[in-house]
């Protein structure tokens, strides 16, 4: 095994003990970790961007087929503005537009108890976002 993916191994086992803690994660075979904070789905994955700098990256799809329109493209970027752990990101697709929410940090030597506390204020946040996104879709249907 190289050094970078024994890194990286270790980062995961780390994040995935962080979030037992709160969720049923479950090991895909890419070796990502996927879990659903109320009904926001999330996945995690670990990486070596540079020698020495391995991150985790974290992300939530917030909302899914949101009809498209103005209100919601302004509401997204006023949040992207608001300071979130994590960026804000709109698909747009044939079928609406999607939402997504993707933090990454470096997370190589952190504690389980601090890592899931990072990781946890992000699936929060997506969390809130999905629900006032979606108050404010059926509002404008």
């Amino acid at each position: 095994m190289t050094q970078e993916a024994a890194t990286t191994a270790r980062l995961m086992t780390a994040a995935k003990e962080a979030l037992e803690n709160y969720h049923d994660v479950h090991v895909d075979d890419d070796g990502a970790l996927t879990f659903r904070h109320s009904e926001v789905p999330c996945a995690v994955q670990a990486m070596q961007l540079a020698e020495g700098l391995t991150v985790l990256s974290l992300t939530c799809v917030v909302a899914w087929d949101l009809p498209p329109s103005d209100e919601l493209s302004q509401s997204v970027a006023e949040r992207a503005g608001q300071g979130l752990f994590g960026t804000l990101g709109v698909v747009r697709t044939e079928r609406g537009v999607d939402v997504t929410l993707r933090y990454a940090f470096p997370a190589e030597g952190m504690d389980p108890s601090p890592l899931g506390t990072l990781l946890m204020l992000v699936v929060a946040t997506a969390s809130q976002l999905r629900s006032e996104l979606l108050t404010e879709s059926e509002g404008s249907v």
